[in-house]
């Protein structure tokens, strides 16, 4: 094994609060059994790393605490019995580590990284082998670091759970990451993508990328009437509910006969009603989407490197510009927020 430093840099979190942020050397052990040490070389991040840094985000957090969970870094050492990963292998980390495949466990059992287990906001970190997963070899490190959440999420309500095919139509709600992954994975398999955004001018990007349809949801607030227009009457087959609260009747009313309606985020509110006749009537599925598993993060970089699709990232960050990186996440951006760890 090469000689590595002792120490390491990492963003410690003393209490909630993003004024409670700071930059810290801390020690850097040599790898243990089964683990590997990783220079880490872009994280991306997502807003869920805000609310946990805000709140906990329902977790219980241990001080100091680090957040973020999507890295890509490259691997410096690894321990023993270590037969994933070789020296110098580009590597991406796995949300719930605990997860390998099949149906998720309970996150007290399979808990996600940054928070309650550590984060990686650091320029090294020396975990196990098994919470990681090779990188794809067409993305750089920033562009793949925005797989494991955002890449993940949009490919499990589409492709592994929704089981997507050409023909369909999606629609989309939002041009965050998400949003964006999921435009650019059913223009790929040859749906035709509909988005829903309160501006014309993301409507615009977002149809560049790969929509075909954009309907502002600030001068059409029942979005649902133009899906219908736009599919004939017949609904959506996939619909990717981001805001919760009140829009989940909108998706409810713009969802085909049999349609899917994946539920990821809560961005208006973390709960909601619904007519269970209107629910009966619909015949749609409506699930929980939470991330997934590593053998699916791992299907999506196989796919990701054939399809040769281009993650979106709005802006990177220097590692030390963390605060402002965060307060990007909170206004918003089109796509992702990336920190480079040069």
């Amino acid at each position: 094994m090469n000689t590595l430093a002792t120490t390491t840099e990492r963003w410690e979190l003393a209490g909630y609060g993003v004024d409670k942020l700071a930059l810290r050397e801390a020690p850097l052990p040599a790898p243990k059994a089964g683990e590997i040490v990783i220079a880490t070389e872009a994280v991306s991040l997502n807003y869920r790393d805000v609310e946990v840094i805000d709140n906990g985000m329902g977790a219980t957090l241990e001080f100091p605490f680090t957040p973020a969970s999507d890295l890509a870094g490259r691997v410096l050492a690894v321990g023993e019995g270590v037969n994933r990963f070789l020296v110098g292998d580009r590597v991406l980390s796995a949300f719930i580590p605990g997860w390998r495949d099949g149906v998720s466990l309970p996150w007290s059992v399979a808990p996600t990284r940054g928070g309650p287990l550590p984060g990686v906001l650091a320029r090294h970190v020396v975990e196990p082998a098994d919470w990681y997963v090779h990188a794809p070899q067409s993305l750089s490190a920033q562009e793949a670091s925005t797989l494991p959440v955002a890449g993940l999420t949009a490919w499990m309500a589409l492709v592994e759970k929704g089981q997507l095919h050409a023909g369909q139509t999606v629609v989309v709600q939002g041009t965050g990451g998400v949003s964006l992954f999921a435009v650019q994975l059913a223009a790929v398999h040859g749906a035709r993508v509909i988005v829903v955004s309160g501006s014309d001018d993301k409507i615009a990007q977002a149809i560049a990328l790969g929509a075909s349809h954009g309907i502002n949801r600030h001068t059409m607030p029942d979005w649902e009437r133009e899906v219908l227009v736009l599919t004939g009457g017949r609904g959506a087959d996939h619909i990717l509910e981001m805001a919760g609260g009140g829009n989940v009747e909108h998706s409810l009313r713009a969802v085909a006969q049999g349609g899917r309606i994946s539920v990821i985020g809560l961005l208006e509110d973390d709960r909601f009603s619904l007519s269970v006749m209107a629910l009966l009537a619909s015949r749609a599925t409506m699930t929980g989407i939470a991330v997934g598993s590593r053998r699916a993060l791992e299907d999506l970089v196989r796919a990701v490197d054939v399809l040769a699709i281009r993650p979106v990232i709005e802006a990177s960050y220097a590692f030390d510009e963390l605060p402002q990186a965060l307060a990007h996440v909170r206004r918003g951006a089109f796509g992702k927020i990336v920190v480079r760890i040069d």
